[in-house]
């Protein structure tokens, strides 16, 4: 196998190639959700977009950290190819269970709006799995210094995907959901496989995936604390659409989401910036203040352009799925852009704790920020889409306006020992 570090781009590059990466993800997402609006009923598409959060849901538990373990892994010198079989063993096996466990507790606890067609828990299981695997996929390749190489990945996925769901709405107007699932589960699958092909021609990896508790105990010792954590950030966003389809109603779910993925779009530079801060700060902790205001920089630089672009053109952006959708959302996701500042504060902070192994504040931190982000937005849910972004927005920046002054202490104290 290839030395790791005869391959390492630099965290720059990195960095900005899994921003690239993610921007073609989320344009080619937003090209499928303009197609399946056009397609469908709203409340098809509310249904699609609960199951895709459920999907969504079911990877980031199953991952167990196993990510953010093996960033760590690889940054102290271990071999990848022992760290990638026990990562790829776990998660395959934790997103199975974990899918097949969702879709079970869905049919007994709403049946009236569960799906019990074998495509949809087919489409279900492969999208949960291959989304799994393509979490650890991401960080493998950023603790190789190979971030960039998503690019390509999530572009063809996600003309897959977009494919796909254009020849739905072309041939069978008014898709059921489980077809438009299936649709958006054959980008994941393929985005999967060709990131596992890379892998390969990037460092000659073939997997041997192997659940020998000698190689995956200590992986999931490091990464369960990165897992608790990850949730925190991830979860709020995730389980809205969910409680909005089964506890209000499918439409509201699907005024919402599309709001929320096209703010995420911003949200991404600084997560994954995050990500890379991490990966730099394992690697080379004497330069983790240089490394941390950096990475702020560029999340703030990089993020602030989508940002703007939403706030300026987010009526044009949401009519492309309607006139209702526009006149629903656009406020909404106006308020959501604005967020980009205090979420990339806290992904600063989180990357800070994840290096230095401040794990346990971080969560609690993370748990109350959460819960408050989600309840929030469900109080509002019945005054629209724009009232519940507001709410979001309030508590956001009330938490990263706290974070923000713990991460000015952490970093002082970093540079006091240094010294």
């Amino acid at each position: 196998m290839t030395d790791a570090s005869t391959v390492r781009h630099s965290p720059l590059r990195s960095s900005l190639g899994l921003v690239v990466a993610k921007a073609a993800q989320t344009g080619t997402g937003f090209a499928f959700w303009v197609v399946a609006a056009n397609a469908t009923s709203d409340r098809e598409v509310g249904l699609t977009t609960a199951a895709v959060s459920a999907v969504m849901i079911c990877t980031q538990l199953a991952v167990l950290g196993a990510g953010s373990a093996v960033i760590v892994a690889v940054g102290r010198g271990e071999s990848p190819a022992r760290v990638l079989d026990a990562a790829f063993a776990i998660v395959g096996v934790a997103g199975t269970v974990l899918a097949l466990g969702y879709l079970v507790l869905q049919s007994a606890a709403t049946p009236d709006t569960a799906s019990v067609s074998v495509l949809f828990w087919l489409t279900f299981l492969v999208a949960a799995v291959t989304g799994t695997l393509g979490i650890v996929l991401d960080q493998a390749l950023v603790a190789l210094g190979r971030g960039a190489s998503a690019t390509s990945r999530y572009a063809l996925g996600g003309g897959i995907s977009l494919g796909a769901a254009a020849l739905v709405a072309l041939w069978a107007h008014g898709a059921s959901a489980d077809v438009l699932m299936a649709c958006w589960t054959l980008g994941t699958a393929v985005t999967c496989v060709v990131g596992a092909v890379q892998l390969r021609r990037l460092i000659g990896y073939r997997p041997r995936p192997s659940l020998r508790l000698a190689r995956g105990r200590p992986l999931l010792a490091l990464g369960i604390p990165h897992q608790l954590l990850t949730l925190t950030e991830r979860a709020p966003g995730l389980m809205l659409p969910l409680l909005l389809a089964h506890m209000v109603a499918p439409e509201a779910a699907a005024y919402w989401y599309p709001a929320w993925m096209m703010a995420w779009a911003a949200y991404t530079a600084p997560m994954l910036m995050g990500i890379v801060q991490f990966s730099e700060g394992v690697r080379d902790p004497d330069r983790l203040v240089s490394t941390t205001l950096a990475s702020l920089r560029w999340s703030l630089a990089v993020g602030g352009v989508a940002a703007a672009v939403l706030v300026l053109f987010a009526h044009p952006l949401l009519s492309l799925l309607g006139e209702r959708y526009a006149d629903s959302s656009a406020g909404a996701l106006r308020l959501l852009a604005a967020g980009l500042v205090p979420y990339a504060v806290l992904q600063a902070y989180n990357a800070v704790c994840r290096a230095r192994g401040r794990y346990a504040e971080a969560i609690v931190v993370g748990v109350v920020l959460g819960v408050a982000l989600c309840a929030s937005a469900l109080l509002a849910a019945d005054k629209g889409p724009t009232a519940m972004a507001l709410a979001w927005l309030v508590v956001l920046s009330i938490g990263a306006a706290a974070v923000g002054l713990r991460l000015v202490a952490v970093l002082r104290r970093v540079t006091q020992d240094a010294r």
